[in-house]
């Protein structure tokens, strides 16, 4: 056996001994192949099943009107941009959208990225300079986490420090020792919880402790608000309250993408120093016509999100008896589109989930790193696509299989 070969059979060997002890803990994670149908339907390895784990929370992804503008840019602009924004990818798609997104926001300008990791990643490193802070929900999304200790490394391992989540005493115990100007994060609504940051307080937090609030509105953005401009417009938050807004397209808007909203200062600093935004080939043209196609249906047609909160309200209601009848399964008191339902133990969540593909649901299984020890959960996510016969239906194989 060669020097490479010996190389190569060691790495392997160190690698399937991870493998295997994730595979122990029921942590392994496998991907499905998927063909999209309609009305949240999906075809996932060859079984047709009712889709309760996706983020397209308006149905979007399958509207006709945004599948037309996407392909009505492919014929005229191609395939892809061929290149990053600041050399020649920034189309007028491109640019469009980036004034619809400014506009719905309430804020001067918005800066398209490839993805919401890579707008965190680009704006929290863009933003904390050197012998500046950052602080964050304990509970925040895994690029939030990412960012802020790569933002860190250059000033140290306790210039990014952790609050208990939404626990407002204990941030503003921190802001009072951090340095002016530090960076405070939070998500709007918690991924994996499906609760509100308390935002209005965090806001009058950070402008007491001369500090910066940053929202990553992944989950509220197209679904909350007046016109779906997401959680600070229905609370009436406004630019100088939250200087930084960062959204996704990928989830209510139905396509792919991100973006970060607010000054003009702010987009300016994003576009000389956001590394994933400089050196990141632009959003194909079409991805972007697909975006603003979708968001103005958001504005003109209040009633899918009026349907969509309509389907909470209908699930939450109707899972009420199973829930009496199954004291361990914990529904978390969640009034957006993620219903998690905390079982405790990932191999009874791994069981169950299976239990309902087999009845033709799919259910998210989530488990540790994702959330923390003993809150495995099932997350369902409820969509304005969905009927109350299937919101029923879910309900009654949760009842059949909880027992």
């Amino acid at each position: 056996m060669s020097l490479d070969d010996r190389l190569l059979t060691c790495l392997d060997e160190r690698l399937n001994a991870r493998l295997s002890e994730r595979k122990a803990a029921c942590l392994y994670r496998a991907r499905a192949t998927v063909a999209i149908n309609s009305a949240g339907m999906q075809t996932v390895n060859g079984q047709a099943l009712l889709n309760f784990c996706s983020n397209d929370y308006l149905g979007l992804s399958q509207h006709p009107q945004v599948i037309k503008a996407m392909q009505e840019a492919t014929r005229v602009a191609g395939v892809g941009s061929g290149a990053a924004h600041l050399v020649s990818g920034h189309s007028e798609y491109h640019h469009q959208l980036e004034l619809a997104l400014a506009r719905i926001t309430g804020r001067p300008r918005a800066l398209l990225f490839s993805t919401g990791y890579m707008a965190n990643l680009g704006f929290i490193t863009a933003l904390v300079g050197k012998g500046e802070q950052v602080l964050g929900d304990k509970l925040n999304h895994a690029s939030i986490v990412d960012a802020c200790q790569l933002a860190a490394a250059k000033n140290g391992r306790k210039s990014f420090l952790r609050y208990r989540h939404n626990d407002l005493d204990h941030c503003e115990a921190l802001l009072k020792k951090a340095p002016p100007h530090s960076l405070v994060i939070t998500d709007g609504i918690f991924s994996m919880d499906g609760d509100l940051a308390p935002l209005r307080e965090l806001a009058a937090l950070t402008h007491q402790y001369n500090a910066v609030l940053a929202v990553d509105d992944a989950h509220g953005f197209g679904v909350l608000g007046e016109n779906g401009g997401g959680c600070l417009q229905a609370l009436g938050l406004s630019a100088e309250q939250v200087p930084v807004y960062m959204g996704t397209l990928g989830k209510a808007v139905g396509g792919f993408g991100a973006f970060v909203a607010g000054s003009e200062a702010l987009i300016e600093t994003l576009i000389q120093f956001a590394r994933p935004y400089i050196y990141t080939t632009a959003l194909p043209p079409s991805v972007a016509a697909a975006n603003l196609a979708a968001l103005q249906i958001i504005e003109q047609q209040p009633n899918l999100r009026q349907q969509l909160h309509t389907n909470i309200a209908h699930f939450k209601h109707a899972l009420q008896p199973v829930l009496e009848n199954n004291p361990s399964a914990q529904l978390l008191p969640s009034v957006t589109a993620i219903q998690p339902l905390v079982l405790g133990d990932q191999s009874r969540v791994m069981q169950l989930a299976a239990a309902l593909k087999n009845q033709g649901f799919w259910v998210g299984a989530i488990r540790p790193p994702t959330v923390p020890a003993g809150t495995a959960r099932l997350r369902i996510t409820l969509s304005a696509a969905h009927s109350p016969a299937q919101i029923d239906a879910l309900v009654h194989a949760l009842g059949i299989v909880l027992e």
